[in-house]
């Protein structure tokens, strides 16, 4: 291909090009542009030629403009701008992230005629930054203990029995309904213990048969049953040094017990088929959704069994008995689906969330969790508003069942007292959270007699909601 050939197709090369060029005079006016940079500022070729470059509003042009000499730039005395990550406005007011790269354009003799600009749209790259930033947050958000998420007094005290828990080798139950994280305690207590660092095994008491049971507990030899064509290690060896953690242990079929007593007692097992003790040095962390006590007195449930896993017990209220704690889990489920998905959506409206603090939630927070991922689906709008929410909960909410009412003016109160204790007391980062500005958040304090006093170090240790109800 021949220079003039180049001459004759350059116009085509270049908007081929993905990225957006421009051609600027010596004074700053657009001489020429791509097909891409309409694209990525929404001006059309004809807007944009014999317009100064100063309408993209580039973030960086303020402080490179020249405050003396010839040139409006200080491209024109440093040559280049390298891959400069900056803003610039669209054509609809919208500011879009880019990356520039310039250089100067010299005749044939040497003198500066003008300057090409590249400009590379990176807002993809950018809102997936934003989106690991806001992962981070939420890993080191204060609201979570190890994973459970919870303000109220009634759950600080159960913080606090996880913290002394966790520093003991005595067996710990975790007593709860179906769906208030169970689970999630149970790994805490791990998690904080000096057998962190060793394994962290979990067995359904219920999900299995009794004799797969034992050989999913103990292990079994070669040959032990039909089926068991090799020796297998039990859960117990596998947790050695560590701790297992036995769900619905309230469903342990009785020969079972037995086995598990011995365990408790001898720290040993035997694997099925087996007679030679192993020993083990395991923490048992149990939990049911079950009256023990109740069990053992119908005689489905070993008294001396009960007494040896009864140890430390742990219990956690359903979230109908913390209902200061509903705001926040919406938030922090809101955060997350968005952060998963692609839909646009900017909060919970007030209606939605008085809505979910009067539901009586049977299925915990497990169902609140449910609640708000059939909410994203249905949700169509900016906010989430209660018609969004699955049909029982609004069945609920129209018939008068559930847990007492809390009005409008009681719910943003808890969310003002929140997210001031969130903030450490900082009302622009208060305004921030509540996604309102910095003078409603000054009012809503004077509204709800909040002082500025009470503000100062407020912290999440100090529950607000806590502190507003003893007032």
């Amino acid at each position: 291909m021949f220079e003039k050939d180049l001459d004759t197709y350059w116009k085509t090369v270049v908007n081929t090009i993905h990225d957006g060029i421009m051609i600027v005079d010596t004074q700053g006016s657009i001489v020429t542009t791509n097909k891409a940079l309409e694209r990525i500022t929404g001006y059309s070729r004809e807007e944009l030629i014999g317009q100064k470059c100063s309408i993209l509003n580039c973030s960086i042009f303020g402080v490179a403009r020249g405050k003396s000499g010839p040139h409006w730039c200080v491209l024109f005395k440093t040559g280049s701008i390298n891959t400069h990550r900056c803003t610039i406005m669209r054509k609809d007011g919208s500011y879009l992230h880019v990356l520039k790269n310039a250089s100067l354009l010299h005749d044939s003799d040497g003198n500066v005629i003008g300057a090409v600009e590249t400009v590379t749209d990176i807002s993809e790259v950018v809102e997936k930054d934003r989106q690991i930033a806001a992962f981070r947050r939420e890993l080191r958000s204060e609201d979570h203990f190890h994973g459970i998420i919870a303000v109220s007094g009634v759950m600080r005290r159960v913080f606090d029995l996880i913290e002394n828990a966790a520093q003991s080798d005595a067996p710990v139950i975790v007593y709860g309904e179906s769906g208030t994280g169970k689970e999630l305690v149970a790994r805490a207590i791990h998690q904080i213990s000096e057998r962190r660092s060793n394994p962290y095994v979990k067995v359904n008491c219920a999900a299995l048969t009794e004799s797969l049971l034992e050989s999913e507990l103990f292990g079994h030899v070669k040959g032990a049953f039909t089926g068991a064509y090799r020796t297998r290690m039990g859960r117990f060896e596998t947790a050695q040094n560590g701790d297992i953690f036995l769900d619905e242990i309230g469903d342990l079929p009785p020969s079972t017990q037995v086995k598990l007593l011995r365990v408790l007692e001898e720290k040993v097992v035997e694997r099925v088929g087996d007679s030679r003790p192993i020993p083990v040095d395991v923490r048992i962390i149990s939990a049911t959704n079950r009256d023990l006590a109740q069990l053992v007195e119908s005689g489905s449930f070993r008294n001396d069994l009960y007494f040896r896993i009864n140890v430390i017990p742990v219990r956690l209220p359903p979230l109908r008995e913390r209902v200061d704690d509903i705001p926040l889990l919406a938030e922090s489920f809101f955060r997350k689906l968005r952060l998963k998905g692609e839909k646009k959506i900017d909060g919970v409206s007030i209606d939605a969330i008085e809505v979910l603090m009067s539901y009586s939630w049977p299925g915990n927070v497990r169902e609140l969790k449910s609640a708000f991922e059939y909410a994203f689906v249905t949700c169509r709008e900016s906010m989430i508003q209660p018609h969004h929410l699955p049909p029982d909960i609004l069945r609920a909410k129209r018939s008068g069942a559930g847990a007492p009412s809390f009005n409008r003016d009681d719910i943003k109160k808890r969310q003002l007292l929140h997210a001031l204790a969130k903030a450490k007391g900082h009302r622009s980062l208060a305004a921030e959270i509540l996604g309102v500005s910095r003078v409603t958040v000054w009012n809503r304090m004077k509204r709800f007699g909040i002082s500025r006093d009470q503000c100062t170090g407020m912290t999440e240790g100090n529950d607000p909601v806590e502190k507003s109800r003893d007032a």
